[in-house]
């Protein structure tokens, strides 16, 4: 008997909602000497047990994540998060509250900033379970930088903003010494400052960026107004009466601007987070925190490293952070609940209707959100 077996081919198929692509091919001829079929069937079986288990994994990942709230005692609202790895996690908030875990989320430290208990911390960027960098927000003095080197234990102040005109929003580091902050335009520009050892910091008189709008300015929504990436690129991002990502390649010396399509023209409306899988591909997420549930013109994508956005679909709603958790995987959250895709942001699930402010992730099993009333989240 003669077996000519072509391709047996699984295309688009959707499972609950989710567009899950899989192509499985198979070929095999048969000598005339094979007279049975049982050693085919016996290869069928076997190939659609491995397909089931395969698809089952995908299925359980895409339908099954959901956040699971973690006992930290506190009723601070966070917005600043910080994942260094699969056990250490810092986050930052209101009432100069910060807080720890370095296993993991079995347990959390719980630290009151001293001096800081009227301000609101809201971008905290670690690198291990000793060493980070809190922001703090408002008009002049309330703007504030502190830095710990032995977990959160002691903090030194290394910069109290003095220009009444300033508001910080963020900081970003590309590594413990070399950092940058940005305040909201002074006169019609973004303020930032930078520091080159860790310790001290200064104005960077240097600045190219392009003036802003009237009206136009960052969002301190979740710590990602502003980020810093690979070597010494950065970028920051803005709302209002525009919506631009302004972009630098040698650590904020010199910046260009592109326009974006993400709604505008409102003081609620924007960008509100940014994030980058690599050298060239990024996404940006926002919308209006007023109208939470409106989705229009709430995500962009970028395939030059910044230089242009396209206009993407699939959110629903506003969101306020956006994180990469593999190169395929992308998370956003806001205040009515998370969206996730599983192929590079072509299409999207909702995940569930937490309310969130910021998400950061260190692959799949390190994925964190924040938000108000001591809410702090793992995905399992």
């Amino acid at each position: 008997m003669n077996w000519d077996l072509k391709a047996m081919e699984f295309t688009t198929k959707k499972l609950a909602g989710i567009g899950i692509f899989i192509l499985i091919g198979e070929s095999a001829n048969r000598n005339e000497n094979e007279t049975s079929c049982n050693n085919f069937y016996r290869s069928f079986n076997t190939m659609r047990s491995v397909f089931g288990i395969i698809l089952l994994t995908i299925f359980s990942t895409s339908v099954f994540a959901q956040w699971v709230k973690q006992p930290v005692d506190t009723k601070a609202s966070f917005r600043g998060l910080s994942v260094v790895s699969e056990k250490v996690v810092w986050a930052s908030g209101t009432g100069g509250t910060v807080i720890k875990t370095i296993d993991g989320g079995k347990t959390w430290k719980v630290i009151a900033v001293p001096g800081a208990e009227k301000v609101d911390f809201r971008d905290i960027e670690a690198f291990d379970a000793n060493t980070a960098y809190i922001l703090s927000i408002g008009n002049g003095t309330s703007s504030r930088i502190y830095k710990t080197t032995d977990g959160g234990t002691t903090w030194k102040t290394q910069f109290t903003n003095t220009n009444e005109k300033a508001f910080f929003d963020a900081i970003a580091c590309w590594d413990a010494k070399h950092c940058i902050a940005m305040s909201d335009p002074v006169d019609g520009h973004y303020l930032l400052i930078n520091t080159t050892d860790g310790e001290t910091w200064q104005p960077i008189v240097s600045n190219s960026l392009p003036a802003a709008k009237d009206g136009e300015a960052a969002f301190a929504a979740s710590g990602t107004c502003l980020i810093a990436h690979g070597k010494g690129d950065a970028f920051l991002i803005s709302g209002g009466t525009d919506a631009h990502v302004f972009r630098s390649s040698d650590r904020g010396k010199t910046w260009s601007s592109a326009a974006t399509p993400i709604v505008k023209g409102t003081s609620g409306s924007g960008i509100f987070s940014i994030a980058f899988r690599d050298k060239t591909n990024g996404v940006i997420v926002g919308g209006n925190y007023e109208k939470p549930n409106e989705a229009a013109n709430s995500l962009a994508f970028t395939r030059d490293g910044g230089k242009a956005w396209s206009e993407a679909n699939g959110l629903t709603g506003y969101r306020s952070g956006v994180a990469y958790i593999d190169d395929r995987t992308i998370i956003a959250v806001g205040t009515n609940g998370t969206d996730i895709s599983h192929d590079s942001g072509k299409t999207w699930t909702k995940i569930g209707s937490e309310d969130l402010n910021a998400v950061a992730a260190k692959g799949k099993n390190a994925v964190w959100a924040v938000g108000p009333r001591g809410g702090v989240y793992k995905l399992k």
